[in-house]
């Protein structure tokens, strides 16, 4: 066994695993009863990987010879994984600040779509932006979800609507995955809108016959890593023929099955997804009682985002519904221009206030269950022996006071910690 280590923390006040026994996800009850060790340690060796995770005493007694890169004394501390956040747009440019006025007087999101705002708006800057541009901006938006504690995301093309400026957003979202300490789940969403002039059909062939076989040569030749394919399925979008035959090309060349449903309307989404073996749906505002049975059935999950609701003021996603049926409840930011939010504590604390989710379930949906939702809990979303040793330091004695503290993630995220290495490191005292 080796006796160097790159990292130790040791004697937390808590230790919040998610789970202990390998699960791919949590459902109803397993998310009511999370796993913690009080006052643990835990080991992460060269690799990167946990190595060693339970109580203090025991850890101290079993590595009392090893040497560690470095080591974190958690006294009076909490640790928990990195936070996975399953459904994010940041590669853009021209923000939408003026349209959040809008949204505010009464503005729907359809009529900000029809007025030329919206994913439009985004879209003309986008195509026009440089890729050096986009990649400096999407760094910085990553460094800031990397601060609030999210250590795997996933980054969706779409504000391009055609293959120059798909396979631009793509290319720098690669770039990201491979130069930052994120980890990143890469989405392609060509049909995230119809592109002005032309119609459903058109912009469906275009997916089709044109973008989605460059990308397959890309992938092919190793030039670009693309995980899953989206669709935003909605009434005056994609409808659900269109969303089938483009979710089904894409799942034909490999990519997983993660998309836009049930959001504005109910469309029968989840019934579509579930029948093509969706890894993931988001949204669903306004699924039906088949929709979340057939969700269950297929082990579908749920990518809910409490900021899209908020900010648009929609109805809730019906998170108890689906909780209570068995589905398999994920929480996403949905950061992007229409919903300005890098924070997954700030999403938790809503799906908590209005959702009506405990706080136990809101950090299993944005650890172990959105990390199924990127097809990644293999790896990630618990602190479990030979996953990924990508964790939090929280200063605080309990952990629920990352969900409790609107907004205090700043002040709460001592370290965040990806493989092993401290990336973050906020453990610094104010003198006053």
């Amino acid at each position: 066994m080796s006796s160097n280590y790159r990292l130790l923390v040791k004697n937390a006040q808590q230790v919040v695993l998610i789970c202990n026994s390998g699960e791919r996800y949590l459902t109803k009850n397993g998310m009511q009863n999370l796993h913690v060790i009080e006052n643990g340690s835990i080991v992460i060796g060269r690799d990167g990987l946990i190595k060693a995770v339970g109580p203090a005493d025991a850890i101290g007694a079993q590595y009392s010879d090893a040497s560690f890169d470095k080591v974190i004394d958690a006294t009076g501390k909490c640790v928990i994984p990195g936070l996975v956040d399953a459904h994010t747009h940041p590669v853009w440019a021209g923000d939408r600040v003026h349209e959040f006025a809008m949204k505010l007087a009464g503005a729907t999101y359809m009529d900000v779509h029809r007025a030329g705002g919206g994913i439009h708006f985004t879209v003309e800057h986008t195509r026009a932006a440089p890729a050096s541009d986009l990649l400096a901006s999407l760094t910085g938006r990553l460094a800031r979800m990397l601060r609030a504690g999210t250590t795997l995301v996933e980054c969706k093309s779409g504000y391009g609507l055609e293959l120059q400026t798909e396979l631009k957003m793509l290319e720098v979202i690669e770039t990201a995955r491979r130069t930052l300490p994120i980890n990143i789940s890469s989405t392609y969403c060509g049909a995230h809108a119809v592109p002005k002039g032309k119609t459903v059909v058109q912009a469906t062939q275009d997916i089709l016959q044109v973008q989605l076989p460059r990308l397959r040569e890309r992938m092919s030749a190793g030039t670009l890593k693309v995980d899953n394919i989206d669709v935003f399925c909605e009434q005056g979008v994609f409808d659900l023929d269109s969303t089938r035959a483009i979710l089904q090309a894409g799942k034909d060349i490999g990519l997983n099955i993660n998309f836009h449903g049930d959001e504005l309307h109910p469309m029968n989404a989840a019934q579509l997804g579930a029948e093509l073996g969706a890894l993931a749906i988001s949204h669903l505002e306004e699924v039906t009682n088949d929709g979340i049975a057939a969700m269950v059935r297929a082990k579908t999950a749920a990518v809910l985002l409490p900021t899209t609701a908020y900010i648009l003021r929609l109805p809730q996603p019906r998170a108890r519904d689906m909780l209570e049926a068995g589905v398999i409840v994920a929480l996403g930011s949905d950061f992007n221009p229409n919903a300005y939010c890098c924070s997954m504590p700030v999403v938790m604390h809503l799906a908590c206030v209005n959702m009506r989710m405990s706080m136990p379930e809101a950090l299993a949906a944005a650890t172990i269950n959105a990390a199924y939702a990127l097809g990644r809990s293999h790896t990630h979303g618990s602190l479990e022996v030979n996953k990924h040793g990508d964790l939090l330091v929280l200063n605080a004695t309990r952990w629920k006071h990352l969900i409790y503290q609107l907004g205090g993630h700043q002040e709460l995220i001592c370290h965040v910690v990806v493989k092993g290495n401290v990336v973050y490191d906020n453990d610094k005292t104010l003198d006053l």
